[in-house]
This record gives C-alpha cells, structure tokens and sequence, in this order.
C-alpha cells in the first residue's frame, strides 16, 4: 500500500502523541484539519491505523514477573496449531502469542505478580494447554527498548 510523506508525517506524530487532538496533529504534520482528517480516515480505512491503545506498564500495577516460553508443538495433529492458539488465548496472563517457521512453533510472553503465581498459571494453565510437544521458559531480566515506534 502507498504511504506518502504526508502521511508518514501523520503517522509519526500519532506515534509520539496518540491523544492529539486532529488540530493539533494537523498543524504539527503541516496541513489542513480537514486534509488530516480525511488522510486519517484513509489511513484507518486501509488498515494501516488500527486504532489507539493505552499502554499500561503492568510492573506499576504489582506484575512482577515475565517469561516467554518457547512451544514446539506435536505436529502429528493437523489441528494442533489452531487449538492450541485458540487454548492459549483463553490464559489472561498470557500477553502476547508469537507463532515462528522454524524449531520453535509458538512464543508466549506470560505475567504474574511473583514466582508462586507464575508457577501456579505454569501448572494449572501453560501445561494443560493441548498439543505441546516441548517448552522452553526464558526468564525476563530487563526490558531495554519494546518497539511501539516505528521509523518512518
């Protein structure tokens, strides 16, 4: 899909400020409210712009603890794959799903307030997920740069 600069000019004040007001956007990227407001609405339309999200640092809220765990799946299953993302889904502590060509098929990122949590959601919730042929857990030390920013 075509971004012009415009629109690149558009997108990354959105980034840097994603409560901007359409006027105010419109005049730090240099053009009219309505010609914002119209390129926005392309934007969205075309789904590059999906939308706005608060991002809530988890840590603040007492959520101490961080692992992402690796899955290789049973591929002896032809419907392993989509079960065992529809069963994962269904974990609220798991954040993220990540799927992978290669070794490893899955990558969960799974929070908990402290270590007797996390086991307790590895026990009762991670491996009675279906399908898992192995798993790897990886600790998160320190998070130094998640990419909400893209460079455009």
């Amino acid at each position: 899909m075509h971004v012009d600069d415009s629109d690149r000019r558009l997108l990354r004040q959105l980034q840097a400020d994603p409560a901007l007001a359409v006027a105010e956007l419109a005049r730090r990227a240099n053009m009219t409210e309505a010609t914002a407001s119209r390129r926005l609405d392309r934007l969205r339309t075309r789904g590059i712009l999906m939308g706005q999200q608060a991002i809530i640092d988890w840590r603040k809220l007492g959520w101490e603890v961080e692992v992402s765990l690796r899955v290789t799946l049973d591929k002896t299953n032809p419907r392993a794959f989509d079960e065992f993302i529809a069963a994962a889904r269904e974990v609220p502590e798991v954040i993220e799903i990540q799927t992978f060509l290669g070794r490893v098929d899955v990558r969960l990122n799974v929070i908990a307030r402290d270590m007797a949590q996390y086991q307790q959601v590895y026990r009762t919730r991670i491996l009675t997920l279906p399908h898992i042929a192995d798993l790897e857990a990886l600790m998160h030390v320190a998070e130094i740069k998640r990419g909400e920013t893209l460079p455009l």
